[in-house]
């Protein structure tokens, strides 16, 4: 079958020949009319192929949010499951597991600025980014509170799990 354009030019071509031949106008539609059938087919054809491809975008949309929410949730289990090991690790003392794969150990992180009553903090102690409200400089404030402890504000260590 021939594409819809060839088939397009095929009628308006026969439509000229015939009306250049000197055919009526009842003829020449009747005869296009014929002819038509073939434009009309294809026609039909190709809007069923826009249609699927259409319904097929809509099923990608759907695969595409379908998989994000899975990447989330796979996401948050392996972050559960780091936690459960972190914690396991440390209720039996166990600081570090190797394997021949990777080795999985529990250390201690840097102590970090916990702010208390952020509206105590000193105006020195404050940062102004660009746009949004002030917050606490935290690593002028871990310098004073190494010098001398401040009612606003504490140092507090933590952990993490480190697997390598």
């Amino acid at each position: 079958m021939s594409a819809l354009y060839e088939l397009g030019a095929e009628l308006c071509a026969a439509h000229d020949r015939m009306e250049e031949a000197g055919f009526d106008e009842q003829t020449i539609a009747d005869t296009l009319d014929g002819l038509s059938c073939d434009f009309e087919e294809k026609a039909i054809a190709v809007a069923k192929f826009a249609r699927n491809l259409e319904a097929e975008e809509a099923a990608i949309d759907a695969a595409i949010k379908a998989m994000h929410e899975r990447a989330s949730a796979t996401a948050n289990r392996a972050a559960s499951l780091r936690k459960y090991l972190m914690d396991s690790m440390v209720a039996t003392g166990i600081r570090k597991l190797s394997c021949p794969y990777f080795v999985v150990s529990v250390r201690d992180t840097p102590a970090a600025v916990v702010i208390d009553d952020e509206n105590a903090v000193p105006e020195c102690y404050m940062v102004q980014p660009a746009t949004p409200p002030k917050r606490p400089d935290k690593r002028a404030i871990a310098a004073a509170i190494k010098t001398e402890p401040v009612a606003w504000a504490h140092m507090q260590k933590s952990i993490r799990l480190d697997i390598r």
